[in-house]
């Protein structure tokens, strides 16, 4: 987690659908990229869906069907995949609910279940203010407040330390209720804590922290239970325990217990010798992470702390948290009583926060290659705000002549959140490619083979295997089975309506001829990393890229600036029949991440044919039909295709992102069917969704272009190509 004082707090401004109104005492988890809320109370409790995409950033409110549950507040709810548990909860005032709801979140379809009471004892009482988590196939329950009353107007309140287990059945539906049997001291009876469910990496044994809570006054105790031995005990902790809070939330990302907001003493109150039924209570938006491996707690922002510029959520209690992925969400919460007024104080505002900076993406991937340009993808890292392409190439480019201004180091980069369309955010002349158009059922990803290769013959059937070299000026005929070729460019052009297949470029090119390099060839690691630009989506236009100052290894910072200012740099122009290795990192409110593995492609070589487009496969009686459109770009006469398949080899093993073909087919014709004896020995790709990989490229009067590179998906069978 960043320090203090480097916390990017992110308030979400812009965004569509219909937003739920200020609340408090509602509930929130995530599935994937949904945050999902239910009930709470402002004017009245709320019984609405509301979902917040935090990709498309948009509010919408789901048709539910079924057995609607009706509005609550102070409830549990927990997700168990795409299905989620809502238990018990104020329903009135007065009047709480013992009942248990089941939500598929598929298909927003609402079952009310009723589990068996336990062996022994009597079920849950109606409560709100428990705590209800998750660990497996069984949910926990403990505490709560219940009205000892059977006057609904006539509240008498009681606080609980009873703990129940929820046994689930797999998919929908419960199994009961069960009063587990406890070792040790029960923790004191409260409502509005806190539990999570933690378990280390190297260890089995799963623990449920308790935190704080009210029971006449706030509570600042930790509780673990361990869920194995059913133990209880009171962790013995370092560091700064945060003050006394209830109606506050915790949420765990990696082994971390984080701790926002709630009610706490006001400023000034000796909790130690007054009464703390007659101490004053304030909001707070302190902000605390116990790290439950050492036991250790970190203040990130203290309750003295302020806060002129409003760069943080303000105060609050009685709101949702979130955690998707590394990033924290906050939503609403009310912000005091005022007694004047009689009236809760709601907060309106969604706030995000990156905990730690985001994982390396993948390899960057080629979608299509020209003489001056790339179109190059990388899978999606879920909550960031951005990426930096870099490249490096062995040609020699001029460094800027002056060193004198630089553009400002990207760590704690500082984009505007959530705000969709181009993609080139900097710099101008980096277009956005997001919305190129994408084939049914076909996605643009794929492998991309790092070195160039040389292609080794046996008989009929040429075997592409791709190796060490890196001799780029050594160029011979493809005619004669693809003797001593070598990789040039990358090309390809996505197919249309090609069930259960993906098409993307390979960084392979079959050329005659490839000019003589003057330069002397320099290794990477020599080779200074220069900046694309950044980019708030997946995928990039390249054709320029940015010169560093003279005698500068990175771009510092200039001032504080919080965005690159790229004006200060030079541009210099791809060329054509020139290798550049690629990289790409994520970035979020912490920073910067590590870069991906590196990826190498070449530009196109002018007169060469484009690559074969819209690829079909069927199966028939023989095996497969494969066939496919002429390159839009033919630049002359098509002499001849050739396809290849992926075979499987002991190298492949070693290496599986190194590829050996072997050719399938040569001839005129756009067609060929490939055996099942072929398909028998093809290799199963597994770099994503496991499938059988083709290539297909043509050749003109100057030699073959560029392959365009099917993935013939195959489901999760390793051994059947035909499934």
């Amino acid at each position: 987690m960043a320090a203090p004082s480097l916390l990017n707090w992110r308030r979400v401004s812009s965004f569509t659908g219909p937003v739920p109104r200020a609340r408090h005492g509602h509930r929130a988890v995530a599935i994937r990229e949904l945050m999902i809320i239910f009930g709470g109370g402002n004017e009245g409790i709320a019984d609405e869906l509301h979902v917040y995409n935090t990709v498309t950033n948009q509010w919408f409110l789901p048709a539910v069907r079924g057995d609607i549950p009706p509005g609550c507040a102070a409830h549990g709810f927990v997700c168990d995949g795409t299905r989620i548990l809502v238990f018990g909860g104020m329903v009135e005032y007065g009047r709480y609910s013992n009942e248990l709801y089941e939500l598929q979140a598929s298909r927003w379809l609402w079952k009310k279940v009723k589990p068996q009471p336990p062996p022994s004892g009597l079920p849950p009482c109606p409560r709100l203010g428990h705590s209800f988590s998750l660990y497996g196939n069984k949910c926990y329950l403990f505490g709560g407040l219940a009205n000892e009353s059977e006057d609904s107007n006539n509240n008498v309140p009681r606080y609980l330390n009873d703990f129940y287990e929820l046994e689930l059945q797999h998919g929908s539906g419960v199994v009961g209720w069960s009063i587990p049997v406890t070792k040790g001291i029960v923790p004191s009876p409260r409502e509005s804590h806190t539990a999570i469910i933690y378990c280390k990496k190297d260890s089995g044994s799963p623990k449920m922290y308790v935190f704080g809570g009210m029971c006449g006054a706030r509570l600042d105790d930790l509780w673990q239970l361990d869920i194995e031995t059913m133990s209880w005990s009171k962790p013995e902790t370092k560091g700064t325990v945060p003050l006394p809070r209830s109606l506050h939330t915790a949420s765990v990302i990696g082994n971390k217990m984080y701790i926002f907001g709630g009610w706490v003493p006001h400023k000034g109150e000796n909790t130690e010798t007054s009464s703390p039924h007659d101490c004053e209570w304030r909001c707070t938006s302190s902000f605390s992470y116990l790290n439950l491996d050492t036991a250790e707690w970190t203040t990130l922002v203290s309750d003295s702390q302020e806060d002129k510029k409003n760069l943080r959520p303000r105060p609050r209690a009685g709101h949702c948290a979130v955690a998707i992925g590394t990033r924290l969400y906050f939503w609403s919460g009310r912000d005091g009583y005022k007694k004047a007024l009689n009236s809760q104080v709601c907060c309106k505002d969604l706030w995000y926060l990156d905990t730690e900076k985001p994982p390396a993406p993948s390899q960057v991937q080629l979608i299509k290659a020209t003489t001056n340009s790339f179109h190059v993808k990388w899978d999606e890292v879920p909550t960031v705000e951005g990426y930096l392409l870099q490249l490096n190439t062995d040609l020699p480019y001029q460094a800027a002549l002056s060193d004198s201004s630089a553009a400002p180091n990207m760590s704690g980069v500082r984009m505007e959140p959530h705000r969709h369309g181009s993609n080139s955010i900097l710099p101008n002349s980096i277009n956005d490619t997001v919305n190129s158009a994408k084939p049914e059922h076909t996605s643009m990803k794929g492998t991309s083979v790092k070195n160039k290769p040389d292609f080794k013959t046996t008989d009929s059937n040429a075997i592409l295997h791709p190796s060490l070299a890196s001799n780029a000026s050594n160029h011979s005929s493809f005619m004669d089975m693809l003797k001593k070729n070598e990789v040039d460019e990358t090309c390809a052009l996505p197919a249309t309506k090609i069930s259960r297949v993906e098409v993307h470029a390979t960084a392979m090119t079959f050329s005659k001829e490839t000019p003589s390099n003057p330069v002397a060839m320099v290794k990477a690691g020599e080779r200074q990393w220069c900046d694309v630009g950044i980019f708030k989506n997946n995928t990039a236009l390249v054709n320029q890229f940015y010169l560093l100052p003279k005698g500068k290894q990175n771009i510092l910072k200039v001032g504080n600036a919080d965005v690159p200012d790229y004006s200060l740099l030079k541009k210099q122009d791809l060329v054509p029949g020139t290798g550049y290795r690629f990289r790409v990192a994520a970035i979020n409110g912490c920073g910067i991440g590590p870069f991906s593995k590196i990826s190498e492609f070449k530009t196109c070589i002018p007169g060469f044919p484009g690559a074969p487009s819209a690829v079909r496969i069927s199966k028939n009686v023989e095996g497969i039909h494969l066939s496919w459109e002429p390159p839009t770009s033919p630049s002359g006469n098509i002499l001849e295709y050739s396809a290849y398949l992926a075979i499987r080899t002991a190298q492949i093993q070693d290496n599986p992102s190194q590829l050996v073909f072997m050719r399938i087919y040569c001839g005129l014709k756009t067609s060929c069917t490939v055996t099942a004896g072929q398909l028998a020995n093809a290799h199963i790709d597994y770099t994503s969704r496991p499938a059988i990989v083709f290539r297909i490229s043509a050749k003109n009067e100057k030699g073959y272009g560029p392959a365009t590179q099917v993935r013939w998906l195959q489901g999760n069978n390793k051994k059947a190509p035909l499934s």
